[in-house]
């Protein structure tokens, strides 16, 4: 692999997992450092990911992690949430009687991080219950798609989850995914997916969810 690959690799790791958010500056000198290049490959990476829309180019600054407008943030996670539903449309349709147990199991580890109240491991049984979704539905190149918008929103959507609603009630949603597909119901799957996804469900909380947003995260509209 080339070092400006490795490089991309790794900001954009940093970037999904919430160690850089949006507006972070990006050390160039200490990228070169920490993987003995000079700053050409370094450079070549950030304008890729330029590109890309996870850095942003500032003038005499070097880049930093790109910031989203309020507007920009709900219509990717629109475009989220839409997509996810059509992984569990498909997955319903697809998965075997096996696949469907070990969703249901998946889900039940959630219960257990629900009960002690771990946030930290409520979100690797989330994510264990969408991969399983995501693997069922057999078509890499949504989960690709699927996952290119869950690491760019993945921020703000962290900092957003108290209005979204605590640990028990996305655990409850699951619970009516799992049941959508051990009925069977693709459609049902679907609907419940995207409800699950959405950044608010009404007004309320869809307010609830924008003054829980930093900002500072946000770009001007």
């Amino acid at each position: 692999m080339k070092s400006s690959d490795r490089i991309r690799a790794h900001v954009e790791e940093e970037i999904s997992s919430g160690r850089w958010l949006p507006g972070d500056t990006i050390d160039e000198g200490r990228l070169a450092s920490l993987f003995d290049v000079s700053r050409t490959p370094v450079r070549e990476a950030l304008l890729q990911l330029s590109a890309q829309g996870w850095v942003t180019a500032q003038a005499r600054e070097g880049y930093s992690v790109a910031k989203m407008s309020l507007q920009q943030l709900l219509s990717l996670w629109e475009l989220l949430s839409e997509l996810e539903g059509v992984a569990a449309r498909l997955a319903c349709e697809r998965m075997n009687a096996t696949e469907i147990d070990a969703l249901e199991a998946i889900h039940q580890t959630g219960l257990r991080a629900v009960e002690q109240d771990d946030l930290d491991g409520w979100q690797q049984a989330n994510l264990d219950f969408h991969e399983q979704i995501y693997a069922g539905a057999r078509n890499p190149f949504l989960r690709q798609e699927v996952l290119r918008i869950r690491f760019r929103t993945g921020a703000y959507r962290r900092h957003a989850f108290a209005a979204l609603g605590r640990l028990n009630a996305s655990y409850a949603q699951h619970q009516t995914i799992v049941e959508a597909f051990r009925a069977r119901e693709p459609q049902r799957a679907m609907a419940c997916m995207v409800e699950h996804m959405r950044p608010g469900r009404d007004a309320r909380s869809l307010n609830d969810f924008v003054v829980n947003l930093p900002a500072e995260l946000l770009a001007a509209s």
